[in-house]
């Protein structure tokens, strides 16, 4: 490890050795999931797809696309590639929408997913013995065990607090000297807000890296200017292996890494699964090429994003840079023939002096026609008129609305639930 890489060779590879690498591991990967999985032997042989002839990059649009079903109808261990007696640990999503996605890993996996998080400390300004606190929770998700694996790579001092009880967490902060936080983006609002009350400040606090939610550029703001702190967006999901397997922004802020040695990132069209042109939104299709246990091949994410370069960052590093998630391709709403995500709302919300982070959306349905009501946390003198205002001039038209006292929506400690769908007629509560 260097003071600028955790992995110099490997993040620094040339273009050419990165697609070499990537053309190689994708045909040993095709050949492992096809001896070592029916369901994808028998899914590559309805595609016509060979080991034996697979032409490894050239053919990657050939392999079939899978999904997030594919993991709940094979739950729990349906998609496993090697033997029972080589897993050494299992993680999974919470299932809040359906049957649960789970993850299994061999030791060679955990090591893998720690030399991810590890990459990605460092690239944050993590050294050595810095202390990091880790809020996700240390269980069945895959957030604090992510973390807690990467930074005993890195060789850090590790404060395992898990969620909740912010106090707390603020106390432990001061009291180890907490130099770099992970974190649940809008939990970070709970600490900020308590800081606030309890008029205390986190002085040794100069790094934070955030995940598991839509990170937009306004909260990522109104992070840095409350805790003054260097903000990173880290990027990973529980079928790619966990938090921080696909990468981060550097501290050039101009993109998300992604550690191509590792995975094959496609930006194609949702609807066709074609390759965009670089610089076009589209959804993010991924492919594992060092996960053993249960490595996904072509999964499409759901996300969308878009490549913002190929070239060598500033920071030395070589691998590909995506641009900002900017929302999932389920959760566009249409409103009076209008597109909008909720990231489009919680962007033009933060513009306004005096509007808090915490806010809901209510989708309405009245007889088949849908609306939008939005209720904002908001200080004293903020109208419900500036926010219509603004709302309208960044969205194209006016959604109904409250703005509410401080403290007066509820609160999570881990994702927090921004959009809820109302039945017809249903009233926003």
């Amino acid at each position: 490890m260097s003071e600028t890489y955790f992995n110099p060779v490997e993040e620094t590879y040339s273009r050419e050795e990165l697609t070499a690498l990537q053309d190689k591991r994708l045909k040993a990967m095709v050949k492992h999931v096809y001896e070592g999985n029916a369901w994808y032997r028998e899914r590559f042989q309805a595609a016509g797809i060979d080991p034996a002839t697979f032409g490894g990059l050239a053919d990657l649009e050939k392999l079939p696309v899978m999904g997030k079903l594919d993991f709940r109808s094979q739950y729990p261990e349906g998609m496993r590639c090697v033997p029972r007696e080589q897993i050494q640990e299992m993680h999974m999503s919470s299932g809040s929408t359906g049957t649960p996605v789970v993850m299994l890993y061999t030791l060679a996996d955990v090591d893998q997913w720690a030399e991810c998080m590890a990459r990605c400390y460092v690239m944050a300004g993590v050294r050595p013995s810095d202390v990091v606190q880790i809020t996700p929770g240390l269980g069945l998700f895959n957030g604090g065990f992510g973390c807690f694996h990467g930074a005993r790579k890195a060789g850090c001092f590790i404060v395992p607090t898990g969620p909740g009880n912010t106090a707390r967490q603020i106390r432990l902060a001061q009291d180890f000297h907490t130099r770099a936080i992970v974190c649940v983006v809008s939990y970070c609002s709970r600490i900020i807000e308590l800081l606030e009350q309890q008029k205390q400040t986190l002085p040794d606090l100069k790094i934070g890296i955030f995940g598991a939610e839509t990170f937009t550029e306004a909260m990522k703001e109104n992070i840095r200017s409350h805790l003054g702190i260097d903000v990173y967006d880290i990027y990973g999901m529980t079928e790619t292996g966990g938090i921080g397997t696909l990468g981060q922004d550097c501290r050039f802020h101009n993109g998300t890494h992604v550690w191509e040695d590792h995975y094959i990132c496609e930006i194609v069209n949702p609807q066709t699964y074609k390759a965009v042109p670089d610089g076009e939104v589209g959804e993010l299709v991924v492919t594992s090429l060092t996960r053993q246990a249960l490595p996904v091949v072509r999964f499409h994410t759901g996300d969308l994003t878009s490549v913002l370069s190929r070239d060598r960052c500033e920071c030395g590093r070589t691998h590909i840079r995506l641009a900002p998630i900017t929302g999932r391709v389920d959760d566009m709403i249409i409103i009076k023939g209008v597109n909008i995500f909720p990231s489009q709302v919680e962007h033009s919300l933060l513009k306004i002096p005096g509007v808090l982070p915490e806010y809901q959306i209510f989708v309405t349905d009245s007889h088949g026609v849908k609306g939008l009501y939005v209720k904002v946390e908001a200080e004293p003198g903020v109208t419900g008129h500036t926010v219509c205002r603004q709302l309208r001039e960044d969205l194209g038209f006016a959604p109904e609305g409250d703005v509410v006292a401080p403290g007066s929506l509820p609160r999570n400690e881990g994702k927090a639930k921004r959009v809820f769908y109302l039945a017809d007629g249903e009233k926003v509560p």
